[in-house]
This record gives structure tokens, sequence and C-alpha cells, in this order.
């Protein structure tokens, strides 16, 4: 029985009602050690009972280390339907859990997508509660994967119900789940608790002194009656925690000694597996028959599956911190000569090492690479940290620091990764030593926001006497930290790059040729003939550059110089294969690229598609630089459609959105700006426009893609002001870009400004000459754009009948795209000729009513995909695809899938 936790099992049970009714839910419960969570979880389970079937495991603190340790025993009743899984993450898991020979080259993200899909799996004949208990333990790989799969739950009918303990490495993050916090039980409850454990007959004065020592806390109440009259065992003085844990281990002193030992290995070996535990045990002289004094008390039970469960995590705690050091090494040792093979038996022999030993840190570091793998970075850092410590030589050692430095850079621990980086230099006169470790260093001040400082570290680093493929990976991270710093420190990198001595057959020299080639020009600098994106991919691939990743950055340099189509083009090619390979990491960037080009096209319904789907698998996987990206382009289309609300509240995301570390200004400013300004141009207040586009045009930015962009806008409301001026060196600068990049769509627009700024009797030609050029290149808002302003000058030069073409050209086009403040503009210019213009058309078009993920579904199944198909392509389960199609039919009006061929 449960007392005082009504409300907190009224929450449970609605979870797992939500579950037997299709629909899917995540609840935390955060708590301090014994407050009641994993009674809680029990509550659940029972609860739950026939209908569901149920997975459970457990954190457990020595095995937080050990990659996807945890995931693995939550999910192994699944494993007989991998085979259901799509082939990229059926062969990630596989990996994951050492039932591949091959390693999985998408490492955890992808992992969490097929944890996501393997729950769907099991949920698929009833019910799934799925528990993990004290995920403060929990290893990170296994950490991150659940947590993706946590997010993206919809309609699998999966229950996912963690626990946490305050103070825990993880839970004090933020993690984005719904969570119910634990506190202790009121006095009332409290007291019936501890009359139930201690009996009636308990004196009041220890009664009154136990209430108030264990302050709610039921584990405090279960467990310190037994302490009674040991004041010396159990002070006051001491925290909760240290006080239950004393309960706990007097309840183990009173064992037998070899008891003791069992109880001692069973806590060191992580998963409670008999077939370990007892092998280690008899190899120290004691047999099975040892295990029943702690059974009989309670302290342990054997389940069915020959697991050792503890009663409760502290227990085991106590265990394993109050056990002679010695006596750990000893069972350390014992455990891992049971393990055959495998990272778990390195790693236990390691644990027990106390003096240098070449063989085990190879070992180790051979456990490190399997972890990089499989994309378990943090696991790897540790792994590679430990090998250097058993290494008997310097030089070795030294290079595994460096190598644990890396790792830990790639797993997001910056201070973790700067101290060994500190470690290693100081062990080391290695001049490539040194540039990796600046490189290490640079990263973390990267990702701090630290930009000057880690360009600064980098192009020094990339300086130095190190191969010119290793000073290329160093120059394209630099180009990145530049980009944020300013237009002087971009070419400064990019000219280190052109001259940069790679091979012809090395995989990074089309990559290091094409991007000062396709950015240089941009910034007014000379540079070589820009093959098209495409070749340039395509002699990559052939040399051997991984794709898509080492292609990411074509697609945004193609952007920089005009280059829109190349990169609509590859883009989309490089999503579906980022899509085909499970490549989640690197689709928030490529996708960002993707939405640029379509929304310069013109396309902004896609454009927000692909935004949309790109933002949630850039907060899936933490990446707070996109995540600001993309909330700041989706500001842009809320601008365009004149919805002040969504395009002020998503400005000011992406302008918060600067990561746990970060220092400096969110990498979304310039889009949100764009945005805001774009706004206040469309609602008429030119003004705010002009102050937000002159700041975005002349600043630290102004190289930026949509800094270049927006000149035209600049252009627009500085004349609307009656102060051209203001606009005159941006636009020079816009006139000399639009000549490199010598694109029609982009003369249009230099030709539209010119129209604005220059004397009128030039203004006619210059609008016709823009229009002729803006024919065919399928960028219809800007087209609408030149239309609407030359028809305003026709209508202001009193020409009011040859204004009306272009209007109602314009007019139409807004309306199509739904930009409202653009087409209420031009519907009041058109009124001002003297002619009617027309009732605008409904808004509540069936289309225009599905979400952005609705919509992506609907196109996939009118493709003929399955749902299934659809799953596997958006990082679904099947049964959230059906639950989006079936709330967007009655959308649109139809009843089936056959119909969507026809409507769209």
């Amino acid at each position: 029985m449960l007392y005082g936790r009504e409300r907190e099992q009224a929450v449970v049970d609605g979870l797992l009602d939500g579950a037997r009714n299709g629909r899917s839910g995540v609840l935390l419960l955060r708590g301090e050690p014994g407050i009641g969570k994993t009674a809680l979880l029990d509550h659940a389970v029972a609860a739950a009972g026939e209908g569901f079937r149920v997975i459970r495991a457990a954190g457990v603190e020595y095995e937080a280390e050990l990659p996807f340790a945890g995931l693995s025993l939550l999910l192994a009743p699944g494993l007989d339907r991998l085979s259901a899984l799509p082939d990229p993450q059926r062969q990630s898991l596989e990996a994951a859990f050492g039932l591949a020979s091959t390693p999985a080259p998408t490492g955890r993200l992808l992992v969490g997508l097929a944890t996501l899909g393997l729950l769907a799996e099991l949920a698929a004949d009833q019910p799934l509660l799925c528990i993990v208990d004290d995920i403060q333990w929990l290893d990170r790989a296994s950490l991150d994967a659940l947590l993706l799969a946590a997010r993206r739950l919809q309609a699998e009918g999966v229950a996912l119900l963690l626990a946490a303990r305050i103070g825990g490495t993880s839970p004090d993050q933020q993690l984005g789940l719904p969570e119910l916090h634990l506190t202790g039980l009121a006095e009332a409850d409290a007291g019936r608790l501890l009359a139930h454990r201690a009996g009636p007959d308990l004196p009041a004065s220890v009664r009154d002194r136990l209430l108030a020592e264990a302050a709610g806390n039921p584990l405090a109440l279960t467990e310190l009656p037994v302490t009674v009259g040991l004041e010396t065992q159990s002070p006051g003085s001491l925290p909760l925690t240290s006080r239950l844990l004393i309960a706990f281990h007097g309840q183990v002193t009173g064992l037998p000694a070899a008891t003791q030992t069992l109880l001692l290995l069973a806590a060191t070996e992580e998963n409670g597996e008999l077939d370990v535990i007892l092998p280690a045990a008899l190899a120290l002289g004691i047999t099975a028959q040892h295990l029943a004094p702690a059974e009989e008390s309670g302290l342990v039970t054997v389940t069915p599956d020959r697991r050792l469960a503890f009663r409760h995590p502290l227990l085991r705690a106590a265990i394993l911190q109050r056990a002679p050091h010695l006596q750990r090494l000893t069972a350390h040792r014992a455990v891992g000569e049971a393990l055959t093979d495998g990272d778990r038996r390195t790693w236990h022999l390691a644990l027990a090492a106390t003096t240098p030993d070449a063989d085990l840190a190879d070992a180790l570091e051979r456990t490190a690479v399997r972890a990089e793998s499989r994309g378990a970075h943090g696991g790897a850092a540790a792994a590679y940290e430990r090998a250097a410590r058993l290494t008997p030589d310097r030089d070795g050692a030294t290079r595994r620091l460096v190598l644990a430095a890396e790792a830990a850079t790639e797993e997001g621990k910056l201070a973790h990764a700067e101290a060994l980086a500190d470690q290693a230099a100081a062990r080391t006169d290695s001049v490539l030593a040194h540039a990796l470790l600046d490189h290490v260093r640079a990263i973390a001040h990267f990702w701090r926001g630290s930009y000057p400082t880690a360009y600064r570290l980098l192009l020094d680093a990339a300086g130095t006497a190190i191969e010119p493929p290793h000073a290329a990976r160093m120059l394209f991270q630099a180009f990145h930290a530049a980009w944020y710093v300013g237009e002087e420190p971009t070419i400064a990198v990019l000219d280190r790059l052109a001259a940069l001595p790679l091979a012809d057959d090395d995989p990074l020299t089309p990559l290091a040729r094409h991007l000062p080639a396709a950015v240089l020009p941009a910034l007014g600098r000379p540079a070589p003939p820009l093959p098209t994106a495409r070749a340039t991919a395509d002699t990559a691939r052939k040399a051997g550059a991984e794709t898509p990743a080492d292609l990411v950055q074509l697609c945004g340099a193609t952007l920089v110089l005009g280059r829109d189509d190349e990169t609509a083009e590859l883009g989309g090619e490089l999503v579906a294969e980022a899509r085909a390979k499970g490549a989640v990491g690197v689709l928030p960037t490529l996708q960002f690229f993707l939405a640029e080009a379509e929304l310069f096209h013109g396309r902004h319904r896609d454009a927000e598609i692909t935004a949309t789907e790109a933002l949630a698998l850039a907060r899936d996987t933490g990446q707070h630089q996109w995540v600001s990206q993309l909330t700041a382009l989706l500001a842009y289309l809320a601008a365009l459609a004149g919805t002040t609300d969504t395009c002020t509240e998503l400005a000011t995301a992406a302008l918060t959105t600067t990561g746990p570390q970060a220092a400096a200004p969110a990498s979304g400013e310039p889009w949100a700006h764009w945005a805001l300004a774009l706004l206040d141009l469309g609602h008429g207040r030119a003004a705010d426009a002009a102050d937000r586009l002159h700041t975005l045009t002349t600043g630290r930015y102004r190289h930026h893609v949509s800094a270049t962009r927006a000149v035209p806008d600049l252009v627009e409301a500085a004349v609307r002001l009656g102060t051209p001026d203001r606009a005159a060196a941006p636009y020079e600068r816009f006139a000399r870009w639009t000549a490199a990049a010598d694109r029609p769509w982009a003369h249009a627009l230099r030709l539209r400004c010119q129209a604005l700024l220059g004397p009128d009797e030039l203004a006619e030609s210059a609008y016709r000459a823009a229009l002729d050029l803006h024919e065919g290149t399928h960028r219809s808002f800007e087209q609408a754009r030149t239309a609407l302003l030359y028809g305003e000058w026709l209508r202001r030069a009193r020409r009011r009948t040859d204004a009306r073409p272009h209007l109602r050209a314009a007019l139409e086009t807004f309306e199509r795209l739904a930009a409202h403040p653009w087409a209420t503009r031009a519907r009041t210019e058109l009124t001002a000729t003297g002619t009617t213009a027309p009732t605008p058309p409904p808004t509540d078009s069936p289309l225009a009513t599905l979400t952005p993920q609705e919509l992506q579904i609907a196109r996939l199944a009118a493709q003929g995909l399955t749902n299934r198909d659809i799953a596997a392509q958006l990082f679904l389960s099947p049964r959230t695809v059906a639950h989006h199609l079936y709330k967007a039919y009655p959308k649109l009006h139809i009843t089936s899938r056959t119909d969507l061929p026809t409507l769209l």
C-alpha cells in the first residue's frame, strides 16, 4: 500500500489510460533517494495488469561508462522483433548491443530512432509499459537514445515512465520531458507508514524522533526503525541519505562473511546475472548456498530469469561504498575473470588494475574504438582516459589522452575535454599533438559561443607543421567560427584553405577548392572559376569523401553566391541520402540549407515543412545552433504571412536559444532580425524595419546569406522614409554581389533597387527590365513585390490603367502564397486606381488547415508509400503516421488514402 500518494497514483493511472487508448505518454518522476519513486513504478506495473506488456530496467552507478548497457537490458525482450525495423535502424541497434560484427556508422542518434521503432513494435499487439529507474546512473548513450525516442512518441500506445534521483548527473539537466516531483509525505501519512513498519508498541519519544529525522521520506520511515538505539551508527547530524546507507549496511554486517562477499560481488556485477556472480564467487571459495541468509532476510531476491535483485538501490550503494578498497578491487577482478569476453570483462579488469598494464590498456583502447563507432563518445572518452593511466610508456599514454579529449568534445563534455587536453599538453612537445589539442579547445570555445577564440586557435593550429589533411579539417572548422566573427576573418580562412597543398586524390581536395571559389567572390575577392556543386560532390565521392557528412558545406556555400538552384538540387539529394542511411545528426544542417533554397524560390509551404521537421530533429538531438537558425527561419515565414504573434514568439525564441554553455549571441540572430524587419515592412512600419535592416546589413553579419538578401528590403524601407542615403553603402555591396552571382533573379533585384534609388525618369525602364528578368526564375514572391512597386509607381504617376495589370498580378501571387500583409497592400493600391479589387479567396482551404507534418505525410502517402515506408523516412512510428493521416482525412474532406493522389 502507498500512503499519501493518491495524487501521484492518479497521474500514473492517467498515463496508463492514454496508452490503453492508443496514445503514448512520458513521465519523469524526480525526487530524493527513498522518496517513493520505485514504489510508484511498482504501482504502475500492478495497475497495468495483464493488459499491458511490461519491460523494465534501471541505471546502475558502476556501469555508467558502458555504452548502451542500460538500453540493451531494457530492450532485450524485444530483440526478436528487430527484423521489423528499417535496415539502418536495425543495423545500428544490432551494432550497439554487440549483435553484429560490423559497427553501424551512424551512432547513437539512429539508435534512438531504432529504440522508438522497437517500442512501437512491442506495443503493436497490446499497450506497452516501459519503466526505467535511476536514470541518473544510466550510461549516457542509453539515456540519449531513450530521450530521443521519448520525445518522438505520439500514437503508439506506449507509456514510458522514468525515475531520477535529485542530485544525479543526468536528471539535473532539463530533459524536456513532463515531470512529477515527489516530496515528503504529510505528517499523518508518515505516521501511518511508521506505525505499519515499526508496530504499535514504538515509544512515543522514539516515534517523534523518527518522524522528525525522516521528514516524510518513506524509505527512511521504513528502514530507520532498525537503527533505533544505535545512536553511534546513525547520528541525526548526518544527511538523511548517509543515515539510510548506514541503516542498510547495518543489516548486511550481521550476515556471515561469505554472504557479505557474495553480496559485494552482486553489487559489483552490473546486471545481477547469477551466471556471472556465482562463478566469480566460486573463484573466491564461496558457493550458492551462502546466498540463502541474504534471501531469508529479504535483502535480495532471485528473479525468474536468474538475476539477483536488491531490495533497494541504496542497499547496493551501501555495500559498494562501505566495502574496503582492496575488497572492491578483488570483486572487480573476480567478476572480470568470470566474464568470458567483451567490453564488460575489460572494464572490470581495468577497475581492478593497480599498476600499468600494456595488454589491458590495448584492450581498453579497442573498447573505446568500438564505443566511438557506435556514437557512444562518453564511454569512449572514459575508456581512452583509463587506458592512458594503464599505459606504461609516456608517448602512448599521451596519445590516448588526446583521443580521450577528442571523444569528450564529441560528447559535449567541454570542461572535461579541456582538462584532458591540458593534461596531455603538459606531457608532450609533439607539434601534431598540440595542434590536435588546440583543435579540442577550439571546439569547446566554439560551442560556448566564443567564436573569436575558436577561430584564432584553429587558424594557429592549422599553421603548424602538420599534414595538409589535418590542416584542412581545422580550416573547415575555422571557417565555421570565422563566419560568426566577421568578413575579414572569413576571408583569411578561405585564403589559407585555397593555398593548402592538398594532394589531388585527397577526399577533402574538391571541398577545399570549392569553398573559397564559392564564397570569396561574394565577399568581393577574386577566385578561380566555380564548378557546380554537383560536380564537386561527384569528385569528392569518387575520392572517398564521407557522404553526406563531408558534403554539407557545399549546400551552404552555394547559397552564399546565390546558386540557390544548386542548393535545392544537391540538398534534396543529400537529405534523401541521409534518410536512407539514417544519418540523423546531419539532417538539421542539410534541411536548413534546403529550406533556405525553397524559401528563396517562393516555395513557402515546402520551406515550412522542411524547417519544421528539421527543428524537431535538432531539438531531439540537442543541436542548439540549428534550433536557433531553424526557429528564426520559421519566424521569417510567419512574417511573410503577417502573423505577428507567431513571428515575434519564434524570433524571440531564436534569439534566446544559445545552448547550455554558450555565452555569445544566438546563431539565428541574422535571420531573426530579418524576420522582424520584414514583419515591420509588411505592416507599414518602415522606420522600425529600416533600423533593423541597417544594423543587419552593416554589422558583423553583413556577409551572411540573410543579410545579403535583406538589402532590397532596406532599400525599400529607406526610400519610403525619404532617407535613401541610409541604404547607399549596403546597396553598393549588394550590386557587387549581384555582379559576382550573375543570376537573372539577382540582377532583377538590383534593378528594382535602382528603380527605387535612382532618378525618377529611369525608374520605369529599371522596373520593366527587372520584371523581364524575373520571368522564368521561379521566384514568385520577389516577382510580385517588383510588380507591386512598379504598380505603385505607375499609380503615383497617375497612370492608373497601366498600373492595374501589375497590381492584379501581384495581388494574385500574394494571395496564393498567403502573404497577407502584401496582399492587403496590393488590394489597397488596386482600389486606389479606381477599380474594384477581387474578393479575397477563402483562407481556410483544406490544404491550409493541415499542419506541416500532416501535409508532409499526406504527400508521401499520395506517392503510394506505405505507413511503414513513411515512418522510415520521417523517423516516426507507423502508428504515428496512421494517426496523422486519420487526422488529415476529415480536414481534406476525404475518407481514405486512395483519394490523396487526386487531391494533391
